[in-house]
C-alpha cells in the first residue's frame, strides 16, 4: 500500500477481512422471537400466532417473521465477520422457504470484496433451516465502524 492511499480498515477491532473468510451461526427459533419481534414492530400477522389457521395455510405451521430470520445476519456480521461495529448498508434477500417455531437454523456469511479505501464489505448472506434447506439467500454491503484508535 503507498503512503499515499488511506487504510481505511484503522481501528477496525478485527482487522480487514478477507475475500473468501466466512462465518456461521446456528440458534433456534422460538415462540418467544415472534413475541419479542412483535414487541418491536408490531407484526401481529395471524401466521405467526394462529396455529390452526397457519397449519391451514400453504405453509402448514405457525412461522416466525422474516426479521426473526434475518435477524441472525446481523448477529454474524455485527460480531463475527467483519465485527463489532459493523452495520448495514444494502441488502438484496430472498425469502424462499419460512422458517417455523422450535427450527434450527444456520446462518451464514462470505466476504465478496473488501474496499482497501473504506472500512466496507460485500458479501453473500444465507440462511438454512436444520435439514440444509434454503431459506434466505441474497448480498448486502456492510460498513465497519473503526471503534479502536488508528
Amino acid at each position: 500500500m503507498s503512503a499515499e492511499t488511506k487504510d481505511g480498515w484503522a481501528g477496525v477491532i478485527k482487522g480487514r477481512p478477507r475475500v473468501g473468510a466466512f462465518a456461521e451461526r446456528t440458534r433456534r427459533t422460538r415462540i418467544s422471537d415472534i413475541e419479542a419481534f412483535t414487541d418491536i414492530t408490531g407484526d401481529r400477522n395471524p401466521l405467526h400466532y394462529d396455529r390452526a389457521l397457519a397449519e391451514k395455510s400453504v405453509f402448514g405451521k405457525l412461522i416466525v417473521q422474516g426479521g426473526v430470520t434475518s435477524g441472525i445476519l446481523n448477529a454474524l456480521v455485527a460480531e463475527d465477520l467483519p465485527g463489532p461495529g459493523t452495520v448495514f448498508l444494502e441488502v438484496a434477500w430472498k425469502f424462499v422457504k419460512a422458517v417455523g417455531v422450535d427450527e434450527e437454523i444456520t446462518g451464514r456469511v462470505e466476504v465478496k470484496e473488501v474496499r482497501p479505501d473504506k472500512p466496507i464489505c460485500k458479501i453473500e448472506t444465507s440462511v438454512r433451516n436444520g435439514q440444509g434447506e434454503l431459506c434466505l439467500t441474497g448480498t448486502a454491503t456492510v460498513f465497519t465502524v473503526p471503534l479502536q484508535a488508528a
